[in-house]
């Protein structure tokens, strides 16, 4: 069968890598978004996160094509892996290539929407010189990638949730949490610091809570327990 092989990363535009690039200088960034689904994000079900999920904020609530676009990538991933791995490994080529011509530092985060475990397929381990970070449900996952491959866990209320998030709280990997109504000073016990600066900076957040405001139309209506309402929460989590 023949692939119509389409772009796979976005460079420097989305509002979510513009982010990451605050207080940084020289970097090019890029990211890799895909279409969430229980396939490619494995514990979106027990977090019970799909309302609150951001496919639905940014363009993409504005122009349909942008998740019609996350769709056939999506596609190529599930139905072609090889043939979406070795696209994935020629742009990420290229993009080492441009970084060190223009003496600029490559940031990439390829979990923009999806939680994939790319370690596995030996993508940071190939790419050495990119610096990779991700948010990720899937706690397991927590300080077993290299060093060029940093890891935030996200957080969630749900019950079935719970094993995962104990997990986390084990380690002194950045937690995210997304709340609505402001942030608290603490949850869980952590210290809450502001999520919505910089993303590299949380990176190096060890042991706190990274709060995130509420984003998209949709997500601010729901009652996902992704989402910590921070008004019905008492002082310390």
């Amino acid at each position: 069968m023949g692939y119509n092989i389409m772009k796979l990363l976005s460079r420097d535009s989305n509002t979510k890598l513009i982010k990451t690039a605050k207080g940084l200088e020289n970097v090019v960034l890029a990211g890799l978004s895909l279409m969430p689904s229980a396939v490619i994000c494995p514990s979106s079900k027990a977090a019970d996160c799909f309302t609150s999920c951001l496919k639905y904020s940014g363009l993409a609530q504005v122009y349909k094509t942008v998740n019609i676009a996350r769709q056939k990538k999506t596609d190529l991933y599930t139905d072609n892996q090889e043939v979406f791995l070795t696209q994935l490994r020629r742009e990420l080529t290229n993009l080492q290539k441009y970084a060190a011509k223009h003496n600029k530092r490559a940031i990439v985060r390829l979990n923009v929407l999806s939680d994939i475990a790319w370690e596995k397929h030996n993508i940071p381990q190939d790419f050495p010189d990119i610096f990779f970070y991700d948010y990720t449900k899937r706690a397991n996952r927590l300080g077993n990638t290299p060093e060029n491959y940093k890891l935030m866990f996200s957080y969630s209320a749900a019950p079935k949730y719970k094993k995962q998030v104990d997990r986390a709280l084990m380690t002194d990997a950045p937690i995210t949490v997304v709340f609505r109504g402001g942030l608290p000073a603490e949850y869980m016990g952590r210290a809450v610091v502001d999520g919505d600066k910089s993303d590299i900076d949380n990176l190096s957040a060890k042991g706190k809570i990274i709060g995130l405001r509420v984003k998209g139309n949709d997500a601010k209506k729901s009652k996902s327990p992704f989402i910590v309402d921070s008004n019905l929460i008492a002082i310390g989590g």
